[in-house]
């Protein structure tokens, strides 16, 4: 299938880009019918831009340090994103946060991973906190974004058991490969038609999703 026919993705980084992997992975075994078409960093050494080079996508850096406000830095993302021509915008470790000038063009297509159990934990810091605060499980929430921090309408939720000698690096090394199997899953349903954001939350084959999300299964489809 010519990719200029699929749904058009942008994956927005920061960082490594594993979640971005993820999605090239889905995409080259036909997990996820779509093509990434830009994927767009604001840290200029992002490991995920080599990732990103070697799958033969197409880049972008914009350096949010050339840019003297948030609102003027989201203006010129939101330009490359219509530029690409995008039907999704997917934040995959974009360590931002976003403005009313990015998050109202793209309300409804605009999706996040955060890396706790929402609405506990958002920000930075999850896995010491979930830790510090002796949570038997910990893990991973996609939702749609809004303007609350880490607060726009869960979708689907991963969770998985604590351990006795976790620490927060090997905690977060669990939680990443719920994130790979469980992030693909939220887009397919919205290229599928079967998820949105309307006034009243997120919405999955025409029934309202809990406060707390879908809970994932590996099995889900």
């Amino acid at each position: 299938m010519n990719s200029q026919v699929l749904p058009r993705l942008a994956i927005l980084i920061s960082g490594h880009g594993t979640n971005l992997q993820a999605f090239i992975d889905a995409c080259a075994r036909r997990e996820l019918v779509a093509h990434i078409g830009i994927v767009i960093s604001n840290n200029p050494k992002a490991v995920g831009l080599q990732r990103a080079h070697n799958a033969g996508l197409a880049t972008h850096t914009i350096d949010h340090r050339d840019f003297a406000t948030r609102e003027e830095f989201d203006q010129a993302l939101v330009n490359e994103l219509h530029s690409a021509s995008i039907d999704l915008v997917v934040l995959a470790g974009f360590m931002r946060i976003l403005t009313p000038v990015l998050v109202q063009p793209f309300v409804g297509r605009l999706l996040n991973i955060h890396p706790s159990l929402l609405p506990k934990y958002p920000g930075m810091r999850t896995h010491q906190r979930a830790l510090d605060s002796g949570d038997a499980e910990a893990g991973a929430t996609v939702h749609f974004v809004t303007q609350e921090l880490d607060g726009g309408p869960p979708i689907l939720q991963g969770r998985l058991p604590t351990l006795p000698d976790d620490t927060a690096e090997s905690l977060a090394a669990r939680v990443s490969i719920l994130e790979h199997a469980m992030y693909p899953l939220a887009v397919r349903w919205y290229l599928q038609g079967r998820l949105q954001l309307t006034d009243n939350g997120a919405v999955l084959d025409g029934k309202m999703i809990a406060a707390t999300g879908v809970q994932y299964r590996a099995d889900a489809r």
